[in-house]
C-alpha cells in the first residue's frame, strides 16, 4: 500500500519506521530539516511529489494545532478513494471536518508518545479507535496495532473526549499544580525526582497540545474532583485526624489497585 505521512515530528518518524519495511511509505514536511533521517520513506516537500505518489492512505501527523489544517492543505492534491486519517489525541473538530470530506477516514489515538513509552516494547500501552471509522481504516490500524502488541479499544469520538479528560486532564493538571509549587531543593528524595522528571516531560510537550487537552469539555468535571479530595485532605490534615486519616489512605489503595 502506498501511505503517505503528514509531519516528519516524533510520532510521523515512529509510523513511518513502522510502516517502511511492508508499504510503499512517503512523508511530507513543510521543514525539509525534519526529513533528514528519515529511513527507507520518499522524503516530499511540496504538493507536486505528493501527487505524483498519489498515496492509498493518508496518516496526518501534524501536531494537533495543524491537524486540520494539514488536511486541507493536501486533500486537493490525493486521489478521491485515498482513506485520511489522524493519529491526534485531541479530536475537536475533527468530526465535524471528517462529515464534510467525502473521503473514507479513521481516527484513532495511540496512548503512549516518546516522552515517555519505550516504543520498542509497546505491550503494556494502550490504543484507541473510533467507532464512527470507515470499515477499511479500522481494519489496517486493527492489524497494525495488533502487531505492535498494543491494547486495542474502540470508543466513539464522545467517548474518547471523555476518556481523555479523565487519563490525561488528572494527571497533566496534578503535575502542572506540583510544578507551580516547585522550588529548589538541594538534596531531593527519591520520590520528588521522581515526580519532578515527570514534570519536565510534560512540560516538554507542545504548548498547544498542553492547552487543547485541558481545555477538553470533560476537563472541568475533574478538575472539580481534584479540587473536592484536596479539600478533604486538607481538612484531615487540619484536625489532625489520624483515624480519618487512615481511612482515606485505606480508600486510596483501593482506587489503585
Amino acid at each position: 500500500m502506498k501511505i503517505l505521512i503528514l509531519g516528519a515530528g516524533k510520532m510521523g518518524s515512529f509510523f513511518a519506521d513502522v510502516l517502511s519495511f511492508e508499504h510503499e511509505v512517503g512523508i511530507y514536511d513543510t521543514n525539509p530539516q525534519r526529513l533528514r533521517f528519515t529511513f527507507n520513506t520518499q522524503r516530499m516537500t511540496t504538493m507536486d511529489e505528493i501527487e505524483a505518489f498519489s498515496p492509498e492512505l493518508l496518516i496526518n501527523a501534524a501536531t494537533v494545532k495543524y491537524t486540520i489544517l494539514a488536511f486541507e492543505t493536501v486533500l486537493p492534491h490525493i486521489p478521491a478513494n485515498c482513506i485520511i486519517s489522524d493519529i491526534a489525541s485531541v479530536k475537536t473538530g475533527l468530526p465535524e471536518f471528517y462529515k464534510k470530506t467525502k473521503h473514507p477516514f479513521v481516527s484513532t489515538h495511540p496512548m503512549f508518545g516518546p516522552t515517555f513509552a519505550n516504543l520498542g516494547s509497546l505491550s503494556e500501552e494502550n490504543t484507541i479507535i473510533i467507532t464512527e471509522s470507515d470499515h477499511l481504516g479500522k481494519v489496517f490500524f486493527k492489524d497494525l496495532y495488533s502487531r505492535l502488541h498494543l491494547n486495542i479499544f474502540e470508543y466513539t469520538f464522545e467517548q474518547h473526549d471523555e476518556t481523555i479528560a479523565y487519563s490525561l486532564s488528572i494527571p497533566f493538571a496534578s503535575t502542572m499544580v506540583f510544578a507551580a509549587t516547585m522550588k529548589h531543593q538541594d538534596a531531593p528524595g527519591t520520590t520528588f525526582k521522581k515526580h519532578m522528571n515527570i514534570a519536565r516531560g510534560l512540560l516538554s510537550e507542545d504548548d498547544y497540545l498542553l492547552t487543547e487537552i485541558l481545555f477538553n469539555p470533560h476537563t472541568k468535571a475533574q478538575l472539580e474532583k481534584i479540587q473536592d479530595q484536596l479539600s478533604t485532605l486538607q481538612n484531615i490534615i487540619d484536625q489532625k485526624d489520624s483515624d480519618a486519616m487512615q481511612k482515606y489512605l485505606m480508600h486510596l489503595r483501593k482506587n489503585i489497585k
